[in-house]
């Protein structure tokens, strides 16, 4: 798989692209401004991109901006963001689209690298990860929505779905089977208005429900 890298930090971007490489990714590009990044991402053969939010010139949303545009240009496109603080605006603006293969991951993650190296997988499988730090600061602010349904067992199965688990490592990590996690899961779709559709990735659209609550 062929990733674009967008860091400003000359030290973090030669780790990253260390990990990445021996991860078994090509790093096609390591980038530290938004126009030279901007140029990479329009790349057809480029297959995702790991970026910091913020780059040259202005140190502001530079890597943000830039990932926006290049999945609006492709749907779907996987983006890793990194980040050195929770910031809830550019987690829910990069959620808006409703579509998944989206990361966004404090640099505090980076090291634990297979955590890291998995969640990049897992946002070029199609998959949403989202830092459970992100997670907490977003949910701490939320109105009534449909996520108030939920049982207290079932966030928490959500919030686990969310970091990008799968159902055996959600049973895992709450001493469950995974017969009950299959159980959650269902009520969750149902709770939050998600009929069975093929053409619906529901596991998807339930996180990103959650995280834009």
């Amino acid at each position: 798989m062929r990733l674009v890298l967008a860091e400003d930090h000359a030290l973090l971007a030669d780790g990253l692209t260390r990990i990445l490489t021996s991860g078994g990714f090509t790093v096609v590009g390591a980038i530290d401004n938004a126009p030279e990044l901007d140029r990479a991402l329009a790349d057809p053969q480029v297959d995702g991109a790991v970026l910091d939010v913020r780059l040259l010139p202005t140190f502001t949303d530079e890597g943000l901006r830039a990932a926006i545009t290049a999945r609006s240009r492709r749907p779907g496109f996987p983006v890793m963001v990194l980040s050195q603080y929770v910031e809830q605006l550019y987690a829910r603006e990069l959620l808006a689209s409703g579509e998944g293969a989206v990361g966004y991951l404090l640099k505090d993650r980076v090291s634990d690298v297979t955590e890291f190296v998995d969640g990049v997988r897992r946002v070029l499988a199609g998959g949403t990860v989202i830092d459970p730090e992100v997670i907490a600061a977003i949910m701490a602010r939320r109105p009534e929505e449909p996520v108030d349904r939920l049982t207290p067992r079932e966030r928490e199965v959500l919030a686990l779905m969310a970091e990008g688990r799968s159902n055996a490592g959600i049973a895992s990590a709450l001493f469950v089977t995974e017969k009950a996690v299959a159980k959650h899961t269902n009520a969750i779709f149902t709770k939050l208005d998600l009929p069975a559709d093929i053409d619906d990735n529901r596991r998807v659209r339930a996180v990103l429900a959650y995280l834009r609550a």
